[in-house]
């Protein structure tokens, strides 16, 4: 009996967590007083699975999925792909794997530790700037970016708050050690990311442009927030959207997947 009534009372404080997120209600109670930075960082850490699980759980992972991305003259275009990823000691030293199935191509995208490389038919290449920098923008710009603020140096800063539709919104500046920047639009209710905002230079130059990532259909995977759709918006037109079928954590892989094929083959 005593139990069951501890698990429900489990229960009941999760729930309760989900709905007022416990850093942002207390900012709420202090009349007159906005929330910090860190309080409202520190919520969304907590939302999403809490700083010690969030390592331990995701310490690697397989994200399996579909991207449609539509062009200027409002082609689209149908991309499968594998992501992999595993954690390193730092967060600069992370390795991560994008396998990616196009209608006449299928081709690899590295990171590990720092640099960038390509791998087609067993043969590494260079990769174009614009692959790469679309490659490393959700490292840069994404939720990991904040989930792990801490670990990469990274700053943050309240920006304010919003009503967006009925919705009561906390704002949050990060900025990188290499001064990336990146607003997060948080809902005061669960303590989600709803959206982000960002700019980025072309690569070769001309005008900033400005980007953003909305976030859907939010699940719990293996204790875990997790968004399975976001759309990509490039000024006011959508110019891509990803859809996930399967994330698992905490999958057994070797360092090798994320060699280039020259260095793998050298191995003793």
């Amino acid at each position: 009996m005593f139990r069951r009534f501890s698990m429900f009372a489990l229960v009941c404080a999760l729930l309760a967590c989900a709905v007022q997120p416990p850093a942002l209600a207390a900012a709420q109670k202090k009349e007159g007083k906005t929330p910090t930075a860190e309080e409202v960082a520190e919520t969304v850490v907590l939302i999403y699975g809490a700083r010690e699980r969030l390592a331990q759980i995701r310490r690697t992972g397989v994200e399996r999925g579909r991207i449609t991305r539509t062009a200027e003259d409002g082609r689209t275009e149908e991309i499968t792909y594998e992501r992999s990823f595993k954690r390193g000691e730092s967060f600069e030293k992370d390795k991560i794997r994008l396998d990616q199935r196009r209608p006449t191509l299928e081709y690899s995208l590295i990171f590990n530790e720092g640099k960038v490389f390509g791998v087609v038919r067993g043969t590494a290449f260079t990769p174009r700037a614009q692959d790469v920098s679309t490659f490393l923008s959700d490292r840069v710009h994404g939720l990991d970016a904040l989930l792990r603020y801490k670990e990469s140096g990274a700053t943050v800063k309240f920006a304010g708050k919003e009503t967006h539709k009925g919705l009561d919104l906390w704002l949050l500046d990060l900025e990188d050690k290499e001064k990336n920047r990146t607003r997060f639009f948080v809902s005061a209710k669960t303590g989600r990311v709803l959206w982000l905002e960002f700019e980025e230079t072309p690569p070769g130059g001309g005008s900033p442009v400005k980007y953003k990532r909305t976030f859907h259909d939010y699940r719990i995977v293996q204790g875990t927030y997790f968004p399975y759709r976001s759309v990509l918006y490039e000024g006011d037109r959508l110019v891509e959207e990803a859809q996930v079928l399967t994330v698992t954590y905490g999958v057994k892989m070797e360092d090798t997947i994320f060699q280039s094929p020259q260095s793998a083959s050298i191995q003793p």
